[in-house]
């Protein structure tokens, strides 16, 4: 006899359920998918006014000591050597085999003290891989059960922010803060950490709370932003939001059977310097990848992830991730295809219920802020 794994629960749970959010599994969580408004009203909210999201599932990684410096670095992609206090940098854990293990961002909060946020579904495997590299002079702690995690984002963000929050870098605002800065604060009267940093394609704020303060940090934002548009998003806006603005979403278009190049994600890789990976990354650069990540536009259906995708009737590679974009008003999907097919203009179709709908590679992101 078996029993099933109890889902975890954010400490905002009772906040969501008061909402009448619909609650659903997640990465072993029981997170909300969408607020009484419905995913596409939360959308829009975002584009338009702001949102607030509940991304406590996320795990947080601590990485201190002389050390963590050189380790991260080695670990992580991107140029996290150079990083200055309060600043962070998105990259990818790779393996040797040059797949992506992970797609992370890293914040210098002080000079020996660093955070990675990880992916929930990873959280237990990435820090395993991180420990394996780790000399002595670093300590790691998984603080992800202690710390919860609030995301403001959209054009009234930085307003609604900045009435609860008081930063510790004197006669500083939160809109002095930069993108990708993180600072020091108390939000809502509670100690955190507010990054310039978001997964939505607007601008916004991440904001890390002890696990036990989040409830007041987060109805005082509520109640900051309820004249100026801001509602309670789930993480159904969230993936058709971070859709829109292209980016990717581990087990979707990003795992290991993945890697940087074919995935679009070259740029992230600093390969004039050593780190986990970089041999096998510079060599898939140099001959080739034998297919990529495009953007399409499908006439006339959903695409959803898994579905087939067609050239003269062939199949040539699948969907990754698809929905109608709100913003932008056309079904829109990413998939891999094969490097010929992969040119802005071309045509192919999407396998949709045994059907193949026309589809047309696109430039990407399908959305960016200011446009419509």
């Amino acid at each position: 006899m078996t029993t099933a794994t109890a889902l975890l629960r954010t400490p905002l749970y009772e906040e969501h359920v008061a909402a009448q959010a619909k609650m659903v599994p997640f990465a072993g969580w029981e997170m909300p998918i969408q607020y009484a408004t419905g995913i596409v009203a939360e959308h829009r909210a975002v584009r338009t006014n702001a949102g607030i999201f509940d991304l406590s599932h996320m795990g947080e990684l601590f990485l201190r000591g002389p050390g963590a410096r050189g380790a991260l670095d080695r670990l992580v992609s991107s140029d996290v050597a150079g990083l200055e206090e309060g600043q962070a940098r998105y990259g990818l854990l790779c393996s040797e085999r040059g797949t992506i293990v992970d797609d992370v961002i890293v914040y210098r909060l002080e000079a020996e003290t660093y955070l990675m946020v990880v992916n929930a579904s990873n959280v237990a495997k990435d820090r395993a891989h991180v420990s394996r590299h780790l000399s002595r002079d670093v300590d790691l702690e998984d603080a992800s059960m202690e710390t919860a995690l609030v995301a403001v984002q959209g054009p009234r963000a930085s307003v609604i922010l900045a009435a609860v929050t008081d930063l510790e870098i004197r006669e500083a605002t939160i809109e002095d803060l930069a993108p990708f800065g993180v600072v020091g604060a108390r939000v809502g009267g509670a100690r955190a950490w507010v990054a310039r940093t978001g997964y939505t394609g607007e601008d916004g704020f991440e904001v890390f709370l002890p696990w036990d303060r989040a409830v007041g940090p987060w109805s005082r934002l509520l109640a900051a932003g309820a004249a100026l548009g801001l509602i309670p998003v789930g993480l159904g806006a969230r993936d058709t939001l971070r859709l829109e603005a292209r980016y990717s979403l581990y087990g979707n278009e990003i795992d290991e059977t993945t890697d940087p190049i074919e995935a679009g994600l070259g740029w992230t890789c600093k390969l004039d310097k050593d780190f986990i990976g970089r041999d096998a990354v510079a060599a898939i650069k140099e001959r080739g990848p034998a297919r990529r990540i495009v953007g399409l536009v499908v006439e006339g259906g959903v695409a959803r992830h898994g579905h087939a995708v067609t050239s003269g009737g062939r199949e040539v590679g699948h969907v990754t991730s698809g929905t109608f974009g709100p913003a932008v008003g056309k079904n829109i999907a990413l998939a891999y295809v094969p490097v010929a097919l992969a040119k802005v203009g071309t045509e192919l179709a999407v396998r949709i219920r045994d059907r193949d709908v026309p589809a047309r590679v696109v430039k990407t992101p399908f959305y960016s802020r200011g446009t419509k």
